[in-house]
């Protein structure tokens, strides 16, 4: 396949986009959508001081969609040819017993504009000076100490332009391209071994990486060297203080999940018909937000062609908004949040979050942990089990810390949180002003979609944790 120019899609002519959408609604149906995809990946890793070899490949195709009720009907297709999508649209159509529907003139939802600028283009950048990206990373995680036994380091980059047009008069496009670093460290003594990682990643170009890739090296060692003092956990109700950036998993998972509409309708989520009502104190503000210029989980336009935007989710402590796709808008008679994601053309889109955080407060998280008399301090999170119905929550920690008389003193191994998702909320009592955001995947459905996850340091007044000691 012919890969589309930079800056312009031009994956389907808006002439042969409506001639889909008529035949999508020749038998009825509420709207109907095209969705239109170019995807290009490429990958390479570095495992035991060997490169491994490249990895690179493209798709090209496109989903059409017909909701009717409370039901959808679609189908995919590879390739973008005209006798095919018109073929798809009538095999979408053909379980509709209605009369046709005309769709709406195709109106551009706005003017293309970079809102997530590229500076270099990852795949003008030649493979051997990304392999030497991996190589320094190695050494200089073997070179910070002997206990250093092995590194695995990875990159990964993608780019995705994609067109929707819907029969509302929907017409958007997106070109989206994303870059991601990790590393994950191995140090051994005494017949102790232990892992650390880190990543970092954003939508965005070359740059990103190009700026100190060592440090994602470094940080992943230095955990995992961190973690051959460590004790065991402590066991009890905690005052836990939870890192910034990655530390937003926690809300992520215990509270975001529950925010997505599809399961507040389905009354599979704990925060069902709670619109207004008051589950944390007035500091305490939440934000879904796609818009974020360069963050992972930002794009210009959602998989159905909204806007992206800031939703706030919790605000002064009450619960303000779900996170709405399309159709889920339409059975709350409420606007689209802009987060209506899909993995590829082959999925349909859900209520996904895009970048989900808390807002910075006041505090710093020297003053959060000085208050605490004993306690743990949650780095950051490894596995977990959430939910959504009950927000009952079990969360690993990949790095932690005993707090003591206000101080953070030895590393920690073993340590679980054990929760709910609202308790959680009404036990914040602190909120630090270091926002950062982390990059994830966000699995649900089958589905797998970049969500940014991160906030402050946060202080939960008292948690279950689950130690070894």
């Amino acid at each position: 396949m012919t890969e589309p120019s930079p800056g312009a899609s031009g994956l389907v002519d808006p002439t042969l986009a409506a001639r889909v959408l008529e035949r999508a609604l020749a038998r009825g149906g509420d709207f109907a959508e095209l969705y239109a995809e170019a995807r290009r990946g490429f990958a390479i890793s570095l495992d035991d001081g060997r490169v491994e070899r490249p990895q690179g490949g493209r798709e090209l195709g496109a989903c059409v969609r017909v909701v009717q009720g409370d039901s959808t009907y679609y189908g995919y297709v590879d390739g973008l040819a005209e006798e095919d999508l018109l073929r798809v649209a009538e095999s979408a159509s053909q379980a509709l017993r209605g009369e046709a529907r005309a769709p709406a003139r195709l109106e551009a939802v706005r003017p293309v504009t970079e809102i997530h600028p590229i500076e270099i283009r990852p795949e003008e950048v030649e493979v051997s000076r990304k392999a030497d990206v991996l190589r320094a990373c190695d050494e200089h995680a073997r070179g910070l100490a002997p206990e250093v036994t092995q590194a695995r380091i990875g990159y990964v980059e993608g780019r995705r332009q994609v067109e929707v047009f819907g029969s509302d008069g929907r017409a958007a496009d997106d070109d989206r391209t994303r870059v991601r670093l990790s590393a994950q460290v191995v140090a051994r003594r005494d017949g102790r071994v232990e892992t650390g990682s880190d990543t970092r990643g954003r939508h965005a170009g070359w740059e990103l990486i190009a700026a100190d890739p060592e440090e994602v090296a470094e940080k992943a060692a230095r955990r995992a060297l961190t973690q051959l003092d460590a004790v065991d956990a402590p066991t009890g109700r905690l005052p836990v203080v939870v890192g910034n950036a990655f530390g937003g998993v926690l809300l992520h998972e215990a509270v975001g999940h529950g925010l997505e509409a599809d399961a507040v309708q389905k009354r599979a989520s704990v925060y069902a018909g709670r619109l207004g009502e008051k589950l944390a104190q007035p500091f305490v503000t939440a934000y879904d937000d796609g818009s974020r210029r360069n963050e992972w989980g930002s794009d210009g336009v959602d998989d159905e062609g909204t806007p992206t935007q800031r939703t706030t989710v919790i605000e002064e402590g009450r619960l303000t908004s779900y996170l709405y796709d399309i159709v889920t808008a339409r059975r709350d008679k409420a606007e689209p949040t802009g987060n209506g994601r899909r993995e590829s053309f082959r999925h349909l889109p859900v209520p996904r979050m895009t970048n989900t955080f808390f807002a910075p407060g006041d505090a710093t998280p020297e003053e959060l942990i000085g208050e605490i008399e004993r306690g743990l301090y949650a780095v950051s999170f490894g596995g977990g089990q959430v939910e959504p119905a009950t927000g009952d929550f079990v969360f690993g920690v990949s790095e932690g810390y005993l707090i003591e008389n206000g101080e953070v003193t030895a590393p920690v191994r073993g340590a679980t949180l054990v929760g709910n998702g609202v308790d959680a909320l009404a036990a914040i009592d602190g909120i630090a002003g270091d926002l950062d955001i982390a990059s994830g995947y966000c699995g649900k459905g089958g589905q797998s979609v970049p969500a940014g996850v991160g906030q402050p340091h946060v202080r939960i007044r008292e948690l279950t944790v689950g130690g070894t000691a």
